[in-house]
C-alpha cells in the first residue's frame, strides 16, 4: 500500500496519546519495576495513613504527630550524602534490594508489635527513625537507577510514570487503610505493606542490568565524593533554585499531611474514613498531575510551569484551611495535589536532565535532603503552631509563604534561563527532539 493510499486510516489521537503517555512501559525492565512498585506503595500509604491514626488514637495530639513525622525524616537529612556516595559507587538495583528488604522487615516489626497490642509512641518513634535511615539510601537510589532502566530518551516520561504510580498509590491506599483501621484495626494495615514489599523485591530480582563501573574515582576519599555533589549543587544556578525552591515547600507546606487527622476529626467532625478519604483526594490531584506530565515530550516550559504550581498549591492550601464543608474540603484538595505533584514532579525532571550521570546519586541525595529532609522540620512546626493557634490558621500560614516562594522563583527565571539551557544541551537530554530547538522556551 502506497504511503498516500487514502485507505490507510491513520492511528487513532487517542490512542497515539496514550502510547506516547505510557512509552518508558515498553523498557522490560521498567514494567517489573513499575508493577512491583504499585503494589508496595499501596502497602506504604497504608501504612503511613493507619500510623498517623494509631498515633493519635493512643494520644490524641497534633504536636506528637508532627515529632512522629520528624522522626521518619530527619534521618533523610543526615544520611542522605552517604545514601548518594553509595548510589554512585555501586550496583543500584542491588543497593535497593537491601533497602526494600530492609523496609520490609521495619514493617513487619510494626504489624507485629501492634497486633500484640505491645505498641507504644516510643516504639513507633523508634521505628519511623529507622525507616527514615533506610530511605536515605533508597531515595536517591531509586531515583538515579530510572535512567538504567529507560535510558536517557524516555527518562522524563518514566519519572512523570514513577510520580503517577505512587499518587495513584496516595488515592488506594489511605482509602484501604480508612476503611481496615475502621473494620479490624491498625495492625493489619502494617501487615498488608510489609507484605507488599515481596512485590517489588521481586521484580527487582528478575530484572536484567548490565554492570556499570564504579563512577566515583577510588582514591578520592570519602567526604570529597559528598563535598563534590554539594559544589556541583550549589555552584549551577537552575538546579540551586529548584532546589531552594523545594526545601521551602517542604518546609512549609508539604506537612499538610500530619494536620489531616486533625481536620478530618475536630474540624469536620468525621472519622477514620473521612481522613482516607481526604488523603485520597490528594492523591486524585496529584495523579492527574503526574499523568498530565507524561502526556508531555519535552521540558520547554517546565521552569515557569514550577512557579506556578508553586503559586497554586499555597492558595489551595489557604482555600481548604478556611472550610467547613466536608464536600468544599475534597473540592479544594484536588487542586491542591495536582499544583504539589506538578511542581515535585517538573522540578525532579529539570534536575534529571541537567546533571551529569556521574554525578546523578549524589544530587539526587541532595533532592531528597531538600524534598524529604525539611519535611521533618516542618512537621515538628506545623505540631507545634497547631497546639498553639489552630490547625486551620497553620495551614493558612504555610499556603502564604509558598505562595512568597512562588513570586521569587518567578523573578529569578530570566537569570538562570541560559544556563538551563546549556546544561541540558550539554548532557544530550534532548528526548529525541533537536537540542537546541526543544530547550529555547525551558524555563519560559
Amino acid at each position: 500500500m502506497s504511503e498516500g493510499d487514502p485507505t490507510k486510516s491513520p492511528p487513532p489521537a487517542d490512542r497515539s496519546r496514550f502510547r506516547d503517555m505510557v512509552r518508558s512501559l515498553k523498557h522490560r525492565n521498567f514494567q517489573l519495576f513499575f508493577s512491583g512498585q504499585l503494589i508496595s506503595l499501596v502497602g506504604t500509604w497504608m501504612d503511613t495513613a493507619a500510623e498517623a491514626l494509631l498515633v493519635y488514637r493512643l494520644t490524641g495530639s497534633s504536636l506528637l504527630l508532627g515529632t512522629v513525622a520528624f522522626a521518619g525524616q530527619l534521618p533523610i537529612s543526615l544520611f542522605s550524602p552517604a545514601g548518594g556516595f553509595v548510589a554512585d559507587r555501586f550496583d543500584r538495583r542491588k543497593v535497593v534490594i537491601g533497602t526494600q528488604t530492609a523496609s520490609m522487615l521495619l514493617a513487619g516489626t510494626l504489624a507485629f508489635l501492634t497486633l500484640t497490642h505491645r505498641v507504644t509512641v516510643g516504639e513507633i518513634i523508634c521505628l519511623a527513625a529507622s525507616m527514615g535511615v533506610v530511605n536515605a539510601f533508597d531515595i536517591p537510589t531509586r531515583q538515579a537507577f530510572l535512567v538504567e532502566m529507560v535510558g536517557r530518551e524516555d527518562l522524563m516520561n518514566a519519572i512523570a510514570l514513577n510520580s503517577s504510580m505512587f499518587q495513584g498509590a496516595r488515592v488506594i491506599g489511605p482509602v484501604i487503610a480508612g476503611i481496615v483501621v475502621y473494620k479490624i484495626g491498625e495492625g493489619w494495615c502494617f501487615f498488608g505493606n510489609s507484605v507488599s514489599y515481596i512485590a517489588v523485591i521481586v521484580g527487582l530480582i528478575l530484572m536484567r542490568i548490565a554492570p556499570k563501573p564504579a563512577k566515583a574515582g577510588p582514591n578520592a576519599p570519602f567526604i570529597e565524593h559528598i563535598r563534590e555533589g554539594f559544589r556541583y549543587a550549589r555552584n549551577t544556578g537552575p538546579i540551586w533554585s529548584l532546589l531552594l525552591l523545594i526545601a521551602l515547600v517542604s518546609l512549609v507546606a508539604m506537612p499538610y499531611s500530619v494536620l489531616m487527622p486533625v481536620f478530618a476529626e475536630k474540624v469536620l467532625h468525621g472519622t477514620a474514613r473521612t481522613y482516607g478519604v481526604l488523603m485520597g483526594s490528594v492523591g486524585v490531584g496529584a495523579c492527574i498531575g503526574a499523568l498530565t506530565l507524561a502526556s508531555r515530550r519535552g521540558v520547554n516550559g517546565l521552569g515557569r510551569l514550577v512557579a506556578i504550581a508553586c503559586g497554586c498549591f499555597g492558595a489551595s492550601m489557604i482555600l481548604f484551611s478556611f472550610s467547613r464543608l466536608y464536600w468544599l474540603s475534597i473540592c479544594f484538595l484536588i487542586p491542591m495535589g495536582f499544583s504539589m505533584m506538578t511542581q515535585t514532579a517538573s522540578s525532579n525532571t529539570l534536575i534529571q536532565v541537567m546533571v551529569p550521570d556521574r554525578l546523578r546519586g549524589r544530587i539526587m541525595s541532595v533532592y531528597s535532603m531538600m524534598f524529604m529532609g525539611m519535611a521533618p522540620l516542618g512537621a515538628l512546626l506545623f505540631g507545634a503552631l497547631a497546639q498553639r493557634i489552630g490547625a486551620p490558621h497553620t495551614l493558612a500560614l504555610g499556603g502564604f509563604i509558598a505562595i512568597i516562594g512562588a513570586i521569587f522563583f518567578a523573578r529569578n527565571l530570566p537569570k538562570i534561563r541560559i544556563q538551563a539551557r546549556e546544561l541540558i544541551i550539554a548532557q544530550g537530554m534532548a528526548g529525541g527532539e533537536p537540542a537546541q530547538e526543544m530547550t529555547t522556551r525551558i524555563v519560559e
